[in-house]
């Protein structure tokens, strides 16, 4: 029989036709080679179907890619916008620090509203730089002048530490270090409300009153002291004050720190005017007014009687 003629069935019954048990036929022929010649026709059948799937496949995976990117470009864009709305919104600002050293005085400096800051030396002013978008707020350390732009609908705020004071279009004068530890606002034009932090302590203030506010107590009293803005100024005005006065006056003003070595020195009484001179030039004013001399180690200056 030619084994061309039996099927798969006939061949799986009968393994290896023409009864050899190493594959040959009865003519010596190999039934191996009929098996890699089906087997190699089966493989070239698959890599066809593999050439025909080829494109769509490539098309599948750059489909993907591409929805991968989008998604990517529109969490992107998501992002931008939601930036964008918290920043239009003033959810997100910084915080804009103004400083005066020990040294300096007299920084004038103006709010995104036109309100206009003064501040003396040492002097530490905060705020943000959504100032005036839905608040007006600072906060303040050291001792500064405000003359606030009027806005009813919007109260201008000061933190000071221990106390906050609000006015909605006025000049006032506020200092939180004073040697007492207390704050202390004297208002120029307007009304200014003192209150503690909780609120429930709480004071107006009219044009020449100066308020306090220490341990949560608040005090109002008229103001009886002409150079109580001479820091701004820098004019000293006197007329019989004793030098104990002027001494701490031009500490505040100018900076300078006079020791008297003789107690006596103090009682003396000054009345001339003193209007920006150098710190030399009133110290031998002084000197020569009431017969003393002076010796200056580093920024002290001490008096003694000649």
């Amino acid at each position: 029989m030619n084994m061309e003629n039996y099927t798969d069935g006939e061949r799986n019954k009968q393994g290896k036709p023409g009864g050899g048990s190493d594959g040959r036929s009865s003519d010596g022929s190999d039934s191996r080679s009929i098996d890699v010649d089906r087997a190699w026709n089966r493989l070239h059948a698959r890599i066809n179907e593999s050439a025909e799937a080829g494109p769509a496949l490539r098309i599948r995976l750059f489909s993907s890619n591409l929805l991968k990117i989008a998604a990517s470009l529109l969490i992107i864009a998501g992002l931008g916008l939601a930036a964008l709305f918290i920043s239009e919104k003033g959810l997100i600002s910084k915080k804009i620090s103004v400083a005066t050293d020990i040294n300096s005085k007299n920084l004038e400096l103006t709010l995104p509203d036109g309100s206009m800051v003064i501040l003396n030396r040492g002097t530490v002013l905060n705020y943000r730089s959504d100032y005036g978008k839905t608040e007006r707020k600072v906060s303040l350390s050291g001792e500064a002048f405000f003359e606030i732009r009027t806005d009813q609908d919007k109260a201008f705020t000061v933190d000071a530490g221990e106390a906050v004071i609000k006015a909605l279009g006025t000049s006032f004068n506020v200092i939180t270090n004073n040697q007492d530890s207390h704050v202390e606002v004297f208002v120029r034009t307007g009304k200014v409300l003192l209150e503690d932090n909780s609120g429930s302590n709480s004071i107006i203030l009219d044009p020449g009153y100066i308020g306090t506010m220490d341990s949560g107590e608040a005090i109002k009293s008229v103001n009886i002291d002409p150079n109580y803005m001479a820091w701004n100024t820098g004019i000293l005005v006197y007329d019989g004050q004793t030098l104990d006065i002027v001494f701490r006056d031009l500490k505040r003003v100018y900076n300078m720190e006079i020791i008297a070595g003789d107690p006596s020195i103090l009682k003396e009484t000054w009345t001339s005017p003193i209007n920006n001179q150098s710190q030399d030039t009133i110290i031998r004013l002084i000197c020569y007014s009431f017969n003393l001399g002076y010796t200056k180690e580093g920024n002290v200056y001490h008096l003694s009687k000649k």
